[in-house]
């Protein structure tokens, strides 16, 4: 699949950096904007509903959270709080559902009728309204849909770069008992939650760090920074560094530099672990070099398997709930599905996006996110600074029973000696 234009789930009014999808309720978050500048541009997070229709997704902005003149670079959702990075800091939101303003409306006995004529002439705008809302124009949108509350409760200074702080990534660990930040400083931060009390600060990289994650466990996190490390700790002590190119010669040494890593489980092996790094050119050459994607072991570390995965610089990285899928989405603006086993390409469309795609998140494998699948083996959203969000769906691949196939099997097997003795008389 190559160059083509893809359909836009939905399109916001400012820069999208980042996108989440809340396991229980489905709801889509993705946030952004145009930071502190005065462009007009603004900074907020979106909240999207998700629905399929038949076998095509649309999106509906159902909440838009104003962040003032701080714009969300990246985010993760444990519970029901959003951590969000804006500049230097981490805010703490909690996200709630609450009944419709609508509902709320008819309990009103003076005026009510009025009010919801007022909505009923206001829906005939047809087209026109669904575009508002599609631009997420709050105001136009029904009062009749959910209705979401958003509410600060908390604020961590996640980065002390004295220059320009910026906080470049987000994680809860599983248990939600530790939230862990990384920014331009090269600092590691960790944070007791709820209580938000530091528990560690320790200097991981020299310069910015990319990207963390944390295994399930909470035993081991995982670090890659502008240093051309890739990093493996327990707690605040170094355990190990990765080298990924170990027995590949022709890797010349810091021609490249790790740009994500992602923690995966292992379809059906409940124990069992993986971890996937990116690795990109560390300067650009007038023949663009290949980009590299790389399995290891999750519990030894120790290098499974390393493909080359196009000549695109990759911007994100991104594993399935299963973890039989990986994405990837470049500075181009293309996106990819690979399969996590093997580390071959699924899926792919070139530019589908009009520059960086700066997040990827897959359907969670949660009751609501299956029904949001529908026949799909896969569904992935992507973002990008376009103020895009699209849809990447794989359908499920067709397969038959393992009895099926052997029944075929054995009609072979007697198929074939049953014409050997008609031709040869005797042959049994």
């Amino acid at each position: 699949m190559g160059k083509r234009r893809m359909p836009d789930l939905y399109r916001a009014p400012f820069p999208l950096y980042t996108i989440k999808v809340d396991p229980k309720t489905g709801w889509v978050i993705t946030a952004g904007g145009g930071g502190g500048s005065k462009t007009g541009i603004k900074n907020a997070v979106h909240f999207l509903g998700l629905e399929l229709v038949g076998d095509q997704h649309c999106a509906t902005l159902v909440h838009s959270h104003d962040t003032d003149t701080r714009a969300t670079m990246n985010l993760a959702i444990g519970g029901d709080v959003i951590a969000a990075g804006q500049d230097g800091r981490c805010s703490l939101m909690r996200f709630r559902q609450r009944q419709p303003r609508g509902k709320a409306a008819a309990k009103d006995a003076g005026g009510g009728s009025e009010q919801g004529a007022a909505r009923r002439r206001a829906g005939k705008g047809g087209k026109g309204s669904e575009g508002a809302a599609a631009r997420g124009n709050v105001s136009e949108m029904n009062d009749n849909t959910t209705q979401i509350s958003v509410d600060t409760f908390g604020e961590v200074q996640s980065d002390l770069n004295p220059q320009d702080p910026l906080q470049k990534c987000v994680r809860f660990s599983p248990d939600l008992s530790l939230l862990l930040t990384g920014g331009t400083d090269g600092h590691i931060r960790v944070w007791e939650y709820p209580s938000l009390k530091e528990k560690l600060d320790f200097k991981a990289h020299e310069g910015e760090i990319e990207d963390l994650d944390i295994s399930p466990n909470n035993k081991h996190l995982v670090t890659v920074g502008r240093d051309f490390a890739c990093s493996i700790w327990s707690g605040n002590q170094l355990a190990m560094s990765l080298c990924w190119h170990e027995k590949m010669p022709q890797i010349a040494a810091k021609s490249y530099r790790y740009m994500s890593c992602r923690f995966g489980k292992v379809e059906d092996q409940k124990d069992t672990l993986r971890l996937y790094t990116v690795q990109i050119p560390h300067k650009r050459d007038r023949k663009p070099p290949q980009c590299y994607l790389s399995k290891w072991d999750g519990q030894n570390f120790l290098p499974m398997l390393t493909n080359p995965c196009g000549t695109e610089v990759i911007s994100t990285l991104a594993v399935s709930d299963s973890g039989t899928f990986l994405g990837l989405g470049t500075v181009t603006g293309s996106v990819a599905i690979y399969v996590a086993f093997s580390l071959q390409k699924l899926y792919y469309v070139q530019e589908c996006h009009g520059i960086v795609v700066t997040d990827l998140a897959f359907l969670p494998d949660t009751p609501k996110g299956q029904s949001l699948k529908g026949n799909n083996e896969a569904a992935m959203l992507s973002v990008a600074v376009d103020s895009r969000c699209q849809m990447h769906t794989v359908r499920n691949r067709r397969s038959f029973p393992i009895w099926l196939v052997l029944f075929f099997c054995g009609l072979m097997v007697v198929g074939a000696i049953l014409l050997l003795q008609h031709l040869f008389p005797g042959f049994i």
